[in-house]
């Protein structure tokens, strides 16, 4: 795996830590019990996408981001202070999810044929990042707020 590719596949480890753990938080903050089991599953569906990406990174001997882009912590602060009702959250977790989405889409576009095996990865990670954007504009629609 070249560092170019490895630095990619670690700027995707990086927004998906931020954004489980903003899932996380939201849970805490929801106050549909519903909602809160719904954004649990999602952080540990993206925690499964971190994981597998960490081990597909260490099998090519290289180095997987463990933690958040400083960026990353100083928006969750923000994110943490600001009262959001739940229908707010599910607005900002939706364009969250969107953005991760698309991130995956163009570093998958990016790695092209140079690493087939990282490619072949990211490939496996789309259904699951896909599953939970559609979850979320589900629940977005349900409740008739537009991401």
């Amino acid at each position: 795996m070249s560092l170019a590719v490895q630095q990619l596949c670690n700027g995707l480890i990086r927004r998906s830590i931020e954004l489980r753990a903003l899932y996380r938080h939201a849970a805490s903050q929801v106050s549909e019990p519903g909602l809160r089991t719904v954004l649990d599953e999602e952080a540990q569906s993206l925690g499964l996408v971190i994981t597998e990406l960490q081990q597909q990174i260490r099998s090519h001997e290289g180095i997987p981001a463990t933690r958040r882009r400083m960026l990353g912590a100083v928006r969750h602060r923000f994110d943490a202070l600001v009262p959001r009702s739940d229908d707010a959250w599910i607005r900002l977790l939706a364009r969250h999810e969107q953005s991760l989405l698309r991130s995956f889409e163009r570093v998958i576009a990016r790695v092209g044929t140079s690493d087939p095996a990282m490619k072949d990865e990211l490939h496996r990670q789309l259904p699951r990042l896909h599953s939970i954007d559609l979850d979320m504009h589900s629940m977005a629609k349900a409740l008739g707020v537009g991401h």
